[in-house]
């Protein structure tokens, strides 16, 4: 049956009239829409599409907005951090940690800095990425000034002092301060020796290279702060290495040997010193006792002048016994004068002596034969008698 038929309803497939179960209309949805709005901002639905919102409605929403964007100017720096306050891209200010507010973006913008945090550069090799703890030779290879190439790796610990100057000075400041590096650290090592620099001089070339970068990274006003300098290694290129180790072994061959040879010395010349000063001394000594006993004899000599002079013949007399009995007292041999004979015996003590020590001590094979005392010989030495006279004479006196 169709629609337009008795008993069809008149309902109209297209329209969706007299049919509750079909969607609002659009335009209801709008109407509806524009009341709602309409109660919000003060006005009706009667205005349509044409009216439009009060004045109080449209204050609200921008006070709400303005809120807001107030609110999100809030803004809080940490501890070891400063905040870098820029207005449409120029400087404003610093801010210290806490809680802080600026102009909020697009006017103002805050840039936070650690100015507590250790940085550092690497000059000469890379401690990591790709290239591992190897050697970077364009940056390393560097000439001295005794027209020597050495492979310096340095590394450079710095951190900010200035957030101001950090932030706007400089474009790059870590590629800044790695040129600056460079720069500074072949102009250091183009003023020294080799020997210079891979021995004794590597504290001295530590404290000049941090003294100039400082003091170029100053001009430059980077607010940087160099905080240490450390020298890694620094060492002749890899095809002379082992040229260079064995010139080291040997100058230090050589050093041990001038070390010895200065030990051995410090010890002999001091006892040569000490000997020559001792055969100095002994030789003083010498010469003092010589002098004092010819100084003794001359006076002795003109003592007994003296006494000479005074009474020759008993002074002489005393001379010839003093003098006889210095003789006769080293002798061994005994004189015995017999009286009444012109002959005088000899008897051989000292062999006598020895003979008695030869029985005495002990023998392997003991002799029960009896020994003579009188079996040497005695000698007979004949004198004149006038001699022997005038020896009795001078004995009895």
């Amino acid at each position: 049956m169709s629609w337009n038929e008795p008993g069809g309803g008149k309902k109209d497939p297209w329209s969706g009239r007299n049919d509750k179960n079909d969607p609002p209309d659009l335009d209801e949805v709008i109407r509806s829409l524009q009341d709602k709005l309409g109660g919000i901002f003060g006005g009706g639905s009667k205005g349509g599409l044409g009216s439009g919102p009060s004045m109080k409605g449209v204050g609200l929403l921008a006070a709400g907005a303005v809120i807001l964007w107030g609110l999100s100017g809030f803004y809080t720096v940490d501890e070891g951090t400063r905040g870098v306050v820029t207005r449409f891209g120029a400087y404003v200010n610093t801010t210290q940690p806490g809680l802080n507010w600026h102009i909020p973006s697009p006017i103002e913008q805050v840039a936070v800095i650690n100015v507590e945090q250790q940085r550092f550069i690497e000059v000469g090799y890379r401690s990591g990425g790709g290239q591992g703890m190897g050697s970077v030779p364009k940056e390393a290879m560097m000439l001295t000034k005794d027209e020597n190439i050495v492979d310096v790796r340095l590394a450079v610990q710095y951190q900010v002092k200035d957030a101001k100057d950090y932030a706007f000075n400089v474009l790059d400041p870590a590629s800044t301060l790695k040129q600056v590096t460079e720069s500074v650290q072949r102009g250091v090592i183009g003023r020294s020796d080799m020997d210079f620099v891979l021995t004794e001089g590597r504290s001295d070339i530590v404290l000049a290279i941090k003294s100039e970068i400082q003091s170029v990274m100053d001009a430059y006003k980077t607010g940087i702060l160099i905080t240490s300098v450390n020298l890694q290694d620094a060492q002749p290129p890899e095809q002379v290495q082992g040229s260079f180790e064995d010139a080291i072994k040997a100058r230090e061959d050589k050093q041990r040997l001038i070390n010895e040879a200065e030990a051995y010395s410090n010890d002999v010349v001091p006892k040569a010193r000490g000997a020559a000063s001792r055969i100095v001394q002994e030789s003083e000594g010498y010469k003092e006792k010589v002098i004092a006993r010819a100084n003794g004899d001359v006076s002795r000599f003109s003592q007994l002048l003296t006494e000479y002079k005074k009474a020759p013949a008993v002074t002489k007399q005393r001379m010839y016994i003093e003098a006889m009995e210095l003789v006769l007292g080293r002798s061994n041999n005994v004189l015995v004068d017999v009286k009444g004979g012109n002959n005088i015996m000899y008897l051989p003590l000292e062999k006598l002596a020895n003979k008695a020590v030869e029985d005495v001590a002990p023998a392997p094979v003991i002799s029960h034969e009896p020994v003579s005392l009188t079996s040497q010989p005695v000698k007979e030495i004949k004198t004149d008698v006038r001699a022997s006279s005038r020896e009795r004479d001078v004995r009895g006196r």
